[in-house]
């Protein structure tokens, strides 16, 4: 694995509690999307879903929701690969290069595009 990364690959995220960060018309809030430090996701590598939430779920809980790279390029977010000792997907979605933090409308659309993984 690089750290090259294609619009169609999928980034999840685990989402807890749901109830407070998914709306009840079907979309995820952009309160999901906000962290000062870097938003951590994992990146999918082309694995199916299944394979993303089964591994997920071995260290995280909540909900798994996924947004693709490409819903990132559209908002200029820049998606870096940042493995950790403990999980060799581990990536992170940042605002630009000087600032770690999405901003509102970037948040705002990964929220549209998000997608619960069942």
């Amino acid at each position: 694995m690089n750290d090259k990364f294609f619009g169609d690959e999928g980034l999840y995220r685990a989402v807890l509690p749901t109830e407070m960060f998914w709306k009840k018309n079907g979309r995820g809030s952009s309160a999901v999307f906000r962290d000062k430090n870097g938003l951590s996701v994992d990146r999918g590598d082309y694995r199916s879903d299944e394979e993303v939430k089964a591994d997920m779920s071995k260290r995280l809980s909540g909900t798994i929701i996924k947004v693709r790279v490409s819903n990132c390029l559209e908002t200029e977010a820049l998606v870096k690969y940042l493995p950790s000792r403990n999980n060799k997907y581990h990536s992170e979605i940042h605002g630009s290069e000087s600032e770690l933090i999405l901003s509102a409308s970037q948040r705002r659309h990964l929220a549209m595009c998000a997608q619960i993984v069942d």
